[in-house]
């Protein structure tokens, strides 16, 4: 990983999405939100990471990479990995799935913010918070939760492209508005 945390107004925006397993949800976001926000200028590293290391250095789930596949996205490698402490200082935004990642985030961030003495950690968010038109949910959590399509089928996972397709959308929008301001 060489993101480096950006540093101030018209830097590029770091963005790094987390799931639990960093197999599913976390690389479909990763990869959809890579081609809704190509070439856009805000736009910097983009990563995806899991709480746990149960899949370390694992690809995608084959059903992830296929629906991906299926929507045009055909770029994509990915290995998984665990969310470390230094995430916190290189990405602007760390975006959880569902609420449980969210809370470990949250706890982590706050240990991360206290031991370093920087006020740049990341914002931790969840996905589902940034909605339609760039509206932001006013309560970190209080969003719409991306459900773990691991022990379903292909179905699932059209639903998991779905949700991130819309908050990638939302979430650029958050971020050019926010830029405007």
């Amino acid at each position: 990983m060489t993101a480096t945390k950006s540093s101030g107004s018209g830097a590029p925006i770091n963005v790094l999405f987390v799931c639990l397993g960093n197999i599913c949800r976390s690389p479909m976001a990763e990869g959809v939100f890579r081609n809704v926000a190509a070439s856009h200028p805000l736009i910097g590293e983009i990563d995806s990471a899991g709480t746990g290391a149960y899949h370390t250095m694992e690809p995608p789930d084959s059903r992830t990479m296929s629906t991906l596949r299926k929507h045009g996205i055909t770029d994509y490698n990915h290995a998984a990995r665990k969310v470390t402490k230094e995430d916190f200082l290189t990405f602007d935004y760390v975006i959880a799935m569902d609420k449980w990642n969210l809370t470990d985030l949250l706890e982590l961030r706050e240990a991360v913010a206290k031991k370093s003495g920087n006020d740049k950690v990341a914002d931790v968010r969840l996905f589902g918070d940034f909605g339609p038109g760039g509206k932001l949910n006013e309560r970190v959590g209080g969003g719409e939760v991306v459900k773990d399509p691991y022990y379903g089928g292909v179905n699932g996972f059209e639903e998991v492209y779905k949700q991130v397709t819309r908050f990638s959308q939302g979430f650029v929008e958050h971020l050019e508005k926010k830029q405007q301001n």
